[in-house]
């Protein structure tokens, strides 16, 4: 029953840590390095997060949420690119830290004796209760506040003998069993693998009676159901932290010298009015675009889907490109002339048979036509992930530009058939006359920094879609 409605609601996430849970992990550490200076030279910080209305999501194409800006905040201060993994099961997410798969969680964990044996803790960032959600009668709205109280449990006692449906190994099953134990009665827990939010929802249309989560998750939850309580507290204010693997003492020491300074910054405060004080929060929720629920990324998915097969690409990363060249708005012109969903410069499009009149489908079919025609340019690209770099640059500045950084490439000792930190170098030096009056290059002056930042703004983004997206 819960799975059905589910269903409906939600969509099924393909959880890159998915292969992890089919084997059995120690718990305790592994003997690998992530320590502060590996993850500088590696150049990326590997992070696991869940997913969720706060923490992270898509909505309209975008990549937001709590943990995930704070996220690019660190990252931008220990100058590394931040890789994100999505997994809702913190158990799994504590595994995978302890094998040094990941160097850090970043969630909203309660901080526990029994986790501090298990992983480190940040110095805590936010403190909150645990609450009981629970559905308020249909006729709510005409009653008063006292017949309200009167129906609703207000003194946690009156728990015993109820059933709650909590997140499996969350520490809310650890407080409903002390509570049962306090009150010296049987509190039916049962553990299921639905996350908070998906549980609160649960609550609000009647399917579950109760569930048990933090008051900052509930609260915000509370502005998309108003169907539902949250006012009775079941214990103290808790603090909540990040992780790391236990030793990782250098790394630690960073986090929390950023944390300190970060927590007290006007830029923590935008975001945490972004998403625990914006009355705007619930249309976001009810979007078609809220990827979560709708499992769309734009209007035109089931076009970016059929066109993306004819190319061969994921429609993801179809999807993405398309975000970065019109932000999926069908009526845009450039200062350039290039027009439309993808982009297309005037010349380019008569060659495809589409102008800035023709509809949405004919500018996709364009696209991809000449994305296709692109792909044969760099046929001699052995590696097919190499060879879509090249594509989406050559489709951002134009192939012949492309075909200069790969000569100046292969001049200097690089690999031309490489564009991390080989080709894309080159096109950086592109403005640079040593570079660009070389006899090697044909097309003469660009500036490259564009077509870099583009090429990582469209797999970044990519990454993105795959962790929250579903592939048909």
């Amino acid at each position: 029953m819960i799975m059905n409605r589910l269903l409906y609601l939600l969509l099924p996430l393909t959880l890159l840590v998915a292969s992890c849970t089919r084997e059995k992990q120690p718990d305790a550490p592994a003997e690998v390095s992530n320590s502060l200076a590996d993850i500088k030279a590696k150049g990326k910080l590997v992070v696991i997060t869940d997913y969720s209305s706060t923490n992270y999501f898509i909505y309209r194409g975008q990549p937001l949420g709590y943990q995930y800006e704070m996220l690019q905040e660190l990252a931008n201060y220990l100058d590394v690119k931040l890789e994100l993994r999505v997994n809702s099961d913190l158990e799994k997410s504590f595994k995978l830290l302890n094998k040094g798969e990941v160097d850090l969680i970043a969630e909203n964990i309660i901080i526990t004796r029994k986790r501090k044996e298990k992983v480190d803790f940040t110095i805590p960032y936010v403190q909150s209760r645990q609450v009981l959600v629970q559905q308020k009668p249909d006729n709510w709205r005409s009653m008063s506040k006292k017949q309200l109280e009167d129906v609703l449990i207000r003194n946690p006692l009156d728990l015993a003998g109820k059933t709650v449906y909590v997140q499996r190994n969350s520490a809310h099953v650890a407080r409903l069993k002390h509570l049962a134990e306090e009150i010296g009665d049987t509190i039916s827990i049962i553990e299921v693998d639905e996350n908070a939010e998906q549980l609160i929802y649960l609550v609000s249309v009647g399917e579950i009676p109760f569930t048990v989560t933090d008051e900052i998750l509930a609260r915000v939850n509370q502005t998309y159901f108003s169907d539902i309580d949250v006012e009775t507290a079941i214990s103290f204010h808790q603090n909540m932290g990040w992780a790391v693997r236990k030793n990782a003492d250098e790394l630690l020491t960073e986090l929390n010298t950023w944390m300190s300074e970060f927590l007290t910054s006007k830029r923590f405060k935008i975001i945490y009015a972004k998403y625990f004080q914006n009355s705007k929060s619930g249309e976001i929720l009810s979007s078609d675009y809220y990827t979560i629920n709708s499992g769309k990324i734009s209007p035109y998915d089931d076009l970016i889907k059929h066109y993306s097969e004819k190319l061969g690409w994921d429609w993801r990363l179809l999807a993405s490109m398309i975000y970065q060249e019109s932000r999926f708005k069908n009526n845009v012109t450039s200062w350039a002339g290039a027009f439309g969903l993808m982009q297309l410069m005037p010349s380019t499009a008569k060659r495809y048979g589409v102008d800035i009149n023709s509809s949405a489908k004919e500018q996709i079919r364009a696209g991809t036509d000449f994305i296709r025609w692109l792909e044969k340019q760099f046929n001699d690209v052995p590696s097919d992930s190499e060879r879509v770099k090249f594509i989406l640059a050559a489709y951002n500045i134009g192939p012949g530009h492309i075909f200069d950084a790969r000569n100046l490439a292969r001049k200097n000792g690089a690999d031309p058939n490489q564009w991390d930190k080989n080709v894309e170098q080159y096109m950086l030096r592109k403005s640079d006359p040593v570079y660009y009056n070389d006899p090697v290059v044909k097309h003469g002056y660009c500036r490259g920094t564009e077509t870099y930042r583009y090429v990582h703004e469209v797999l970044e983004r990519y990454q993105h879609y795959r962790n929250l997206v579903e592939s048909p």
